[in-house]
């Protein structure tokens, strides 16, 4: 296993139509659609119009020109769909596992953690980056990118054993700094600091401490993230980092403010999944994923 540090930084053509008369005293059927096939044999893309006249239905199926087909991810290409995550064309797709760290100790006391280094991985937390190893074992990736915190390290270690493929700690893979917040339980958080506490949990784009805003500067840290990975060579990669910078690389990949924060959740040990086009651009395959916590699930992806 190799460790590595980065620094921060047209004309209709009608094909089906019918106009059905019903039976007295008999239900009448669905009407049957034929859409048009192409002379490969292949489906084109159509264009469905129904009309209503007297209790009944025209439908007509319409074979649509090639510039004014519906982008879709599954059909076609979703170039434009999204947005790019690096401004700069990559010379392959990828496909990128984030990873949760195992339960803390810090978790278990249900205490603020943010940015410590203090909060360590539990003998459940191993057993759990255990499980994310066994469940993985299958997958081949190019590069493990994690967090230089304790907790996410230990897991990523745990995870990466083994291999020869590098093992890279980013910088702007650590969790949003919580200043004195951290460290404290979150019934005495809450009690010591309640309107600060409050806004945390229940407006946490505009938690500030010194006017500094943690979740708006994480979006940013999080455009960092993704754009050091993907610039990577290799179409596989491994992520293993926290819980609120998860949040921010899978809102900003979704396109989604820091307002968003809170409508995302992933377990210790849960996994997502993304799949990136040449472009940058990110499609959202998998969420929270824990089979694996409960079983001996593997994926093959």
């Amino acid at each position: 296993m190799v460790s590595a540090s980065l620094p921060t930084r047209p004309s209709p053509s009608p094909t089906a139509a019918f106009s059905p008369t019903p039976t007295p005293g008999r239900a009448r059927p669905p009407p049957r659609l034929r859409s048009h096939a192409t002379a490969t044999g292949r489906l084109g893309a159509l264009s469905i119009k129904a009309t209503h006249s007297g209790g009944l239905s025209d439908v007509s199926v319409q074979s649509l020109p090639e510039n004014e087909r519906p982008v879709t991810g599954a059909a076609y290409s979703f170039t434009g769909a999204t947005t790019s995550l690096t401004n700069n064309i990559l010379t392959s797709s990828k496909k990128i596992t984030l990873v949760r760290h195992g339960l803390s100790s810090w978790n278990a006391q249900s205490r603020v953690q943010g940015s410590s280094n203090l909060s360590v991985l539990t003998e459940t937390g191993a057993k759990q980056a255990e499980k994310c190893r066994d469940a993985l074992a299958n997958m081949k990736f190019d590069v493990c990118f994690a967090s230089p915190i304790s907790r996410a390290k230990s897991t990523a270690e745990i995870i990466w054993q083994g291999k020869e493929e590098p093992l890279v700690f980013l910088d702007s893979l650590k969790e949003a700094h919580l200043f004195f917040l951290e460290g404290m339980s979150n019934a005495d958080a809450k009690k010591q600091y309640p309107e600060l506490y409050t806004k945390w949990r229940e407006d946490p784009a505009n938690f500030h401490v010194h006017g500094i805003y943690p979740i708006r500067e994480l979006w940013g840290t999080a455009r960092q993230a993704w754009e050091q990975i993907l610039l990577t060579p290799g179409e596989n990669f491994l992520v293993v980092t926290h819980k609120s910078i998860l949040r921010a690389l899978i809102c900003t990949a979704l396109g989604l403010p820091p307002e968003r924060f809170r409508a995302i959740d992933v377990n210790n040990g849960g996994m997502c999944v993304f799949t990136v086009n040449k472009q940058g651009e990110a499609m959202l395959q998998a969420l929270n994923m824990t089979a694996h916590m409960y079983s001996d699930h593997t994926y093959e992806y």
